[in-house]
């Protein structure tokens, strides 16, 4: 294959984040160390948040510590404000996780932040990350729409990207967070993002709430995406999202891009034995169609 892309597995963070059932610190460490063996070598391994606002992310600390340091894996904290930057540095993370948000609304009940002070917030976090001597990285979420106020005008999200490119980022990634774009609408803002933070790899966070997950990352790879996320299962959801269906599973991204000859460093089998392993221990079915059908 002459193509390739670098995966990210979000499923142990944001995979879990919005499910009822609180899964055991146990069974989040075997999860993540599956989604190594199947060849994820970026993991978002937890969140560092409100454990009262997002009690599925209340063992970050213990996740962290059970799992402990994995050669050649970057264990990936999502954070949204500088206390939990600190939460995350303490644990000796490879990778901190910020995010900007291009919704005023959605900001304020997410994070209680407004877009501009999002912004602001996450450039203190890579700098955070940087004195402590690792990488950061940053994603603007509700990149193609906020659940409270509708659209969002995409050359708002290209200065914030341009912006937060400033701060020194690894990335900029692009979140679909509610799951209302379309190929189109992928391609343009992809490709508008990628030429204005050049040379920084452009990242896509695609939810697959109206069915067209797979299709967006198809697009976004097509327009130049460098990165793309996705969760084992197709678990995922944001519990300031109504609505919010899961996340592009795995290893259905997996299935597709390596079918058009786009290397993803996957393991395809072991994605959905590991998907259909998840769904026995939280005693549910997963949303992933290649774990319905099975690897061919």
């Amino acid at each position: 294959m002459s193509r390739s892309i670098e995966f990210v597995e979000v499923g142990p963070r944001d995979g879990l984040q919005n499910e009822a059932v609180i899964v055991g610190t146990a069974d989040k460490v075997a999860l993540i160390r599956r989604a190594i063996a199947a060849g994820a070598r970026r993991i978002e391994v937890a969140s560092f948040v409100n454990p009262k606002k997002v009690p599925q992310m209340a063992d970050a600390e213990a996740v962290v510590e059970q799992l402990g340091r994995v050669d050649g894996v970057t264990r990936i904290g999502l954070v949204l404000n500088e206390r939990g930057a600190e939460r995350a540095l303490a644990t000796g993370l490879d990778q901190l996780g910020a995010v900007a948000v291009a919704s005023d609304e959605f900001g304020a009940r997410n994070q209680g932040q407004t877009s501009a002070e999002s912004v602001a917030v996450a450039a203190r976090i890579i700098a955070m990350a940087q004195a402590a001597g690792i990488t950061a990285q940053v994603t603007i979420a509700t990149a193609f729409g906020c659940p409270f106020t509708g659209a969002v005008d995409p050359a708002r999200v290209v200065a914030m990207a341009r912006e937060l490119a400033a701060a020194g980022p690894v990335e900029i990634a692009l979140a679909d967070t509610i799951g209302v774009a379309v190929p189109a609408e992928v391609s343009a803002l992809v490709g508008a993002v990628r030429q204005a933070v050049a040379p920084l790899p452009v990242r896509v966070h695609f939810h697959n709430t109206r069915g067209t997950g797979i299709a967006n990352v198809w697009a976004a790879v097509e327009a130049g995406a460098g990165v793309v996320d996705g969760s084992i299962g197709g678990l995922g959801g944001c519990p300031f999202a109504p609505g919010a269906a899961g996340n592009v599973a795995s290893e259905d991204v997996a299935w597709m891009l390596e079918r058009s000859g786009v290397a993803t460093g996957l393991d395809l089998a072991r994605l959905v034995d590991t998907a259909r392993w998840l769904g026995g221990a939280m005693g549910k079915e997963m949303p992933s169609m290649l774990a319905k059908v099975g690897a061919p």
